[in-house]
């Protein structure tokens, strides 16, 4: 069944962007910054939480700042007949704190936090007997959780 896709207006648009930068705006600032009223703009808010377009409120946490100053992303391939059980241990490692499943060689492609370099092995160790790592240390990230828009030319 194909995905009905959903449409949104340069003002929705607008709304989003506002929210991406700062979910804890209030509505008559919001309003204020879109050009419309604060019902208005709770009412597009509101539809766009029933259709799914916004799916939660949330906080935009600092894990450096909590002592994981490290990152690293993770692909990893499951060896024959290990695909749910690495799966699962993704799942149970709270140091991993994103995993997409994948096309291509690679099943996973994760991304980890951690404290220390000397922590990274203690954490990836487990897996070898399941599956094949890559690891690449993040050194920064230009680009985080950015909302897609289509460029006109």
């Amino acid at each position: 069944m194909a995905k009905i896709l959903k449409e949104i207006d340069e003002t929705d648009r607008k709304i989003l962007g506002e929210l991406e930068r700062n979910g804890r705006l209030s509505i008559s600032t919001l309003a204020a910054r879109v050009g419309m009223s604060g019902p208005s703009v709770t009412d597009r808010i509101r539809r766009m939480e029933n259709t799914g377009i916004i799916r939660n409120f949330t906080v935009d946490i600092d894990v450096a700042e909590l002592g994981y100053e490290l990152a690293a992303i993770v692909r990893i391939k499951p060896r024959p007949g290990s695909l749910h059980i690495v799966e699962k241990m993704i799942c149970d490692e709270p140091r991993f704190t994103s995993c997409d499943a994948v096309t291509g060689d690679d099943c996973f492609v994760c991304r980890l936090a951690f404290r220390a370099m000397k922590d990274l092995d203690g954490i990836l160790q487990p897996f070898h007997d399941r599956a094949e790592t890559n690891t690449a240390i993040v050194k920064s990230s230009p680009v985080r959780n950015r909302l897609p828009t289509e460029r006109t030319l």
